[in-house]
């Protein structure tokens, strides 16, 4: 006959270890995972990522995507969800729907990522209502968006990249300049303050003029 592995709770009583809970909840784990080593890129990374997604086959959509899943924090699936109809270029300003329960809110488009839209559908001859497409005039996918990072990463050295990097990137990239833990929080869309800990806490300019 087989026996369970029990535990006692704080009341005395056995418990069946398949009962207890994680001592860790998921967003601690997202607050700690720095720990798991560097996954994010700095600025002069992701320059020379831009470039080199610049000079690729589909230069004007791969360097537009890679820039504005950095500059936004998008995740991949947002990322391949945005429409035309999101970017008010009059305005210069692009609505980000996020997902995951996050937050969404709208983000300013500053003069170069304008450009980069204007150029990307300049060269367009369809009226599809999605911002990104393939060569199929289908929304790009998911596994189309991991392929251009991978290969754009490569290329340019920078190792394996794939697209929630751009997201740390950018959450990174925010807390070095100085900015509080609330409006990065804001600006990916986190319901939970602890998601974006991990970068404000991590931030290399906290450490400026310690020595």
């Amino acid at each position: 006959m087989y026996q369970t592995a029990c535990f006692l709770d704080l009341s005395g009583s056995a418990k069946p270890m398949s009962m207890r809970r994680n001592v860790k909840s998921d967003a601690d784990v997202a607050a700690d995972a720095h720990e798991r080593g560097r996954d994010y890129l700095g600025l002069a990374q992701i320059d020379k990522l831009l470039a080199f997604a610049k000079a690729s086959r589909h230069g004007a959509r791969d360097h537009l995507l890679v820039l504005m899943m950095f500059r936004h924090g998008l995740r991949v699936s947002e990322a391949i969800a945005l429409r035309r109809d999101h970017v008010d270029l009059a305005q210069s300003r692009l609505w980000v729907a996020r997902l995951k329960r996050g937050l969404s809110v709208e983000h300013p488009v500053e003069g170069d990522e304008l450009r980069a839209i204007r150029r990307w559908l300049g060269q367009r001859e369809d009226r599809l209502p999605w911002l990104f497409v393939s060569e199929r005039q289908q929304p790009l996918t998911r596994q189309a968006v991991n392929y251009i990072l991978a290969t754009v990463g490569s290329r340019a050295s920078l190792g394996h990249v794939h697209p929630h990097m751009l997201r740390h990137s950018c959450g990174f990239a925010l807390a070095n300049r100085g900015y509080d833990l609330r409006l990065i929080q804001d600006y990916l869309g986190h319901r939970d303050p602890r998601h974006t800990a991990r970068y404000t806490r991590t931030a290399a300019s906290r450490f400026d003029g310690l020595w």
